[in-house]
């Protein structure tokens, strides 16, 4: 069983990796599951304040993910209708566009028809608060993978200093 719950764990972590590009993972919280299956195996006891350290990051981080953009469109330029069209759009790329690439297309577009529904005639600001927009979303998906990588880490290293005694 806890060789099971290893290749669960490390599928888990794995997969938060792969969460941080994907919109329909939570990268942070998929890769902190991995450590907590790790922590259910008889032999591996990870400390809980270990734990609730890590999924206090995974949780802010996942909270974070929806602000950055926004705070992305208002650093550009960006008026109050660019940073909600920012959020409408993040939502509607999550859920509503099936590609890979749904909240950058979603976030961009909308921080677009917010700045043009505020000023219609100034294309170029609404074009420098949508770069802001995608920016905000790179800079997003470096964080949640940042954090996910040192997830890895962390349970590649707990694996280490236990493998004797899963093996």
């Amino acid at each position: 069983m806890d060789i099971f719950l290893l290749f669960i764990g490390f599928l888990l972590v794995l997969l938060g990796i792969v969460g941080s590009f994907l919109p329909v993972l939570p990268g942070p919280l998929t890769g902190w599951l991995g450590l907590l299956t790790l922590h259910f195996t008889s032999i591996i006891a990870i400390n809980w304040t270990f734990l609730g350290i890590t999924l206090a990051i995974a949780i802010l981080i996942w909270v974070l993910d929806y602000i950055i953009p926004a705070i992305g469109t208002k650093r550009f330029g960006g008026s109050k209708n660019g940073v909600y069209g920012t959020t409408i759009g993040l939502f509607i790329g999550l859920f509503f566009i099936p590609i890979p690439f749904g909240l950058l297309i979603g976030a961009f577009f909308g921080a677009l028809i917010g700045e043009l529904m505020f000023d219609s005639k100034d294309t170029n600001r609404a074009l420098k608060a949508s770069f802001g927009s995608f920016i905000g979303i790179l800079a997003s998906a470096t964080i949640k993978f940042s954090v996910s990588f040192v997830f890895v880490i962390l349970f590649l290293m707990k694996f280490w200093e236990y493998k004797a005694s899963f093996f």
